[in-house]
This record gives structure tokens, C-alpha cells and sequence, in this order.
């Protein structure tokens, strides 16, 4: 089977959390989605801190940014080889990758509004032999969109039910939902994991807070929570989109008062960003039946039982769906890729704000 004629996919996503490559393998048949096969990989810790530092403007320079570009697309480029081959599959199967990309900075609201993302797209395709589509949005933020989210035409595509009012919801380092229906609407809520895994990593030195547990062993403080949750961003009406370079421990720490206990902030933290998540819903989307949980977050065992508490409707993660919950992010951009090649709009101007649809992304030629 040549690349023209294949119907299979690859998605490539890192995310604010930037905790792991996610690769998703893709079948697209008429209309039909399929996922045939999903991992995720760790980074290189040294290229994970820099890309941590360049996402907070720590440390900003052309050098640092040149060479994490570089150093991610070889990664990245490398990971997706070995990954195809592990599925008994030549480049030649695969008609293109979707990769991300990360981003170090993302401004949609400047006069002269930009959105960064690394991971060299030419080095990806170098390396696979494999078309790479890339870049996927900046062409939605030139056309007076957010440039973000991305993925609720996907989402739309995978979970919309005429029969339910749903809303996809995804917690990575930033939290975002969909509400499936029409207008679609989709906008970053505010913070998913983007505090809660540093505020652990720093005090309890593991990378994040498995189920929340000890999250679990702290109590809400509530003049915290109140300070955490008067955040501007969070009233703010969509299309609207944000990302690492506002949420971040610089940004927590300008809020936190001497003397809290480090796991009653981490369990303020879990709070704030549950009842962040439910007040969005509340305001944008309270006819919500149906609130479809990815990303990592989902696994967070006492942020799903809070959400849950607060939010009016029933929550389920996509795994109960049909759908790997660690692979939908990754997998939309493998959707990504099929739209451009196929020279098919994928923004959503009722999510981004965008003046019309697009067609998105940059194809890079092996």
C-alpha cells in the first residue's frame, strides 16, 4: 500500500503537562474513526525541564529556543519510528503524521497576537519518511481567531449524540471543554494540571500527584481558594484560550499567604480546578447532561469525585466511551492531518473566534 492510498495516521502531542510524547495510530474509513494503537513515551528529563522553563518565559533565548526545537523534532521524529515499526508497519503505511508540537508561548490577544510551538516538523519528516503536517495554528489566529482549542471538530466528530447534550472535556496542564451541538462551543476553562504537578513536584518531588492522594491528606483553605478563583481569566467570556505562561507557580505564588501547609494548598489547588472546570459549565453550557472526561487528568481519582460534586450533570471518563482517554488529544491531530490533506476546514469559528473556517496546518514533504 503506498502513502496515497493509506488510510492510517499519526498523532503526536506533548501538551502543557509536557509529562510524555503521546503517539496515536489512526484508521480514517469513510466515516468512520478508528484507533489502532496508542502509547505514550517520557521525555528526556533535560529537554522536558528546558521545555517546561521556555513554556514560563524563564530563560528566554533564541539559543535555548533553536536547540529545544531541534531536540524535540529528532525526538519526536525518533519515537515515531520505532513506534510504527513496533506495529509491524513501514513508513510507506502511513500517509502523514499531525504533530502539535509544544508550545513555549501563546499570546491571542496582543495587537499582534502569535502563538509559538516546537518540535521541528522538517526533522520529524527527515527522520520517518513520513509527509508531517504541522503549524496548525496560526493560520486560525491570522484569520482573527484564538488559534485554540483545536479539537472540538474532532471531539464533535468521536462523541456528538443528537440524543444527549454532552460536553467533551479534556484536563491536561490546562483544562478545556467542548459542548457538543450546535454552535459547537470549546475554550480553555483555566487550569487543569498546570498547577497542581509543579506545587507536587516541588514539594514532594514526584512529577505528579497520583489519584490525588495527597492532595487527599490536606483541607481547602478557603481565603486561598476565594484569591485562586477572582482570577480575571476564569469570568472572561469565550472564544477565549491560555496556557503555561499564565498558569504557573510564579502566578500561585504572588497569591499564597506564610504559613499554609503544603498539602492544604495542593488540596486548594485540586478545588480551585474542579470548581473552575463546573463554574465554566455552569455559565456557558448549564443544559450539560453528559460530561465526557480525557487526558490525564481523568485519573486523578479526587478531582473527578469533586467535579462530579459540583458539576449538574453525570461525569464519565471516555475509556466508558469506546475511546482510550490518553489517546484523544493525540488522535486529533492525526484527524488534523487528514483534514489538510485533504484540503478540508478544521478550525471552528464558533470555538476560536476565527472570521470563517480554515484550512489549517503546513505539510512538510518527506
Amino acid at each position: 500500500m503506498s502513502s496515497d492510498d493509506s488510510r492510517l495516521y499519526l498523532g503526536a502531542m506533548t501538551g502543557t503537562s509536557v509529562d510524555g510524547l503521546d503517539l496515536a495510530l489512526v484508521e480514517f474509513v469513510g466515516g468512520t474513526i478508528k484507533l489502532i494503537a496508542q502509547n505514550t513515551f517520557p521525555l528526556p528529563s533535560a529537554l522536558r525541564e528546558t521545555l517546561l522553563r521556555l513554556g514560563q518565559g524563564i530563560g528566554d533565548n533564541l539559543d535555548a529556543f533553536g536547540e529545544a526545537d531541534a531536540a524535540l523534532g529528532r525526538f519526536m521524529g525518533e519515537t515515531a519510528c520505532g513506534f510504527i515499526a513496533s506495529q509491524g508497519l513501514t513508513a510507506q503505511a502511513v500517509r502523514a503524521i499531525g504533530s502539535h508540537g509544544q508550545t513555549v508561548r501563546h499570546r491571542p490577544n496582543n495587537r499582534n497576537a502569535f502563538t509559538l510551538q516546537i518540535g521541528d516538523p522538517n526533522r520529524i519528516a527527515e527522520l520517518t519518511g513520513v509527509a508531517t503536517v504541522a503549524d496548525f495554528r496560526r493560520r486560525d489566529l491570522a484569520a482573527g481567531g484564538q488559534g485554540a482549542p483545536l479539537a472540538p471538530g474532532f471531539h464533535a466528530a468521536l462523541f456528538g449524540d443528537s440524543r444527549e447534550r454532552r460536553i467533551v472535556l479534556n484536563i491536561g496542564g490546562i483544562s478545556n471543554i467542548t459542548r457538543l451541538g450546535t454552535p459547537l462551543l470549546g475554550f480553555d476553562t483555566g487550569p487543569g494540571n498546570a498547577l497542581m504537578d509543579p506545587w507536587c513536584a516541588k514539594h514532594q518531588g514526584a512529577a505528579f500527584d497520583e489519584g490525588g492522594a495527597w492532595a487527599a491528606t490536606g483541607q481547602v483553605d478557603e481565603p486561598l481558594l476565594a484569591s485562586l478563583l477572582n482570577d480575571p481569566y476564569l469570568t472572561q467570556a469565550p472564544p477565549k484560550s491560555t496556557g503555561r505562561e499564565h498558569y504557573n507557580l510564579n502566578w500561585l505564588n504572588e497569591r499564597l499567604e506564610p504559613g499554609l501547609r503544603s498539602e492544604d494548598v495542593q488540596r486548594t489547588l485540586l478545588e480551585m480546578t474542579a470548581a473552575s472546570i463546573a463554574n465554566a459549565i455552569a455559565n456557558w453550557a448549564p443544559e450539560a447532561e453528559r460530561i465526557i472526561v480525557c487526558g490525564g487528568g481523568r485519573l486523578n481519582t479526587l478531582l473527578m469525585q469533586r467535579l462530579a460534586a459540583l458539576a449538574k450533570a453525570a461525569v464519565d471518563g471516555a475509556d466508558e466511551h469506546g475511546w482510550d482517554g490518553n489517546a484523544i488529544e493525540a488522535a486529533a491531530f492525526a484527524w488534523l492531518a487528514h483534514q489538510r490533506l485533504n484540503s478540508t476546514p478544521a478550525n471552528v469559528p464558533s470555538v476560536t473566534g476565527a472570521s470563517g473556517p480554515r484550512v489549517i496546518g503546513a505539510i512538510y514533504a518527506p
